[in-house]
């Protein structure tokens, strides 16, 4: 079993949670207030951590089974994103996907700091409709 921070799709509710087979929620928590927060063509969110102007990010923190993680959540993965380790508001590390450094299309990117939390941002699209 491993800790990973979801922030998107995987997390309850979402149309990919399923991929983590009956892992269980730890609890909701937050990034430590280090990264910028983007939304990858509206179809899925991605963190970076940056020197300054970082935010705090909430997220769903899940117990999953190594299995799972490997066979099941991260070959679902996107390309621009890959597995690092961030740091959360408690001070603890944990594993999530990040936004991928070797890849450079930054007009995919949107900045979506200001909402730092991705059902927060998708239901801001929706409002806007």
């Amino acid at each position: 079993m491993t800790l990973m921070f979801l922030n998107g799709g995987a997390m309850r509710g979402g149309p990919l949670h399923h991929l983590l087979r009956d892992a269980p929620l730890v609890g909701v928590v937050r990034t430590a207030p280090k990264y910028r927060f983007y939304s990858v063509g509206d179809a899925f969110p991605a963190i970076e951590a940056v020197e300054s102007g970082g935010v705090s990010v909430v997220g769903e923190l899940y117990d999953v089974p190594w299995d799972v993680l490997e066979r099941s959540l991260l070959p679902s993965e996107p390309e621009e994103l890959e597995l690092g380790v961030i740091e959360l508001e408690d001070g603890g590390g944990t594993l999530s996907m990040v936004r991928r450094r070797a890849y450079t299309e930054p007009h995919t990117y949107r900045d979506i700091s200001h909402h730092a939390d991705w059902r927060a941002y998708k239901a801001s699209l929706e409002a806007a409709q």
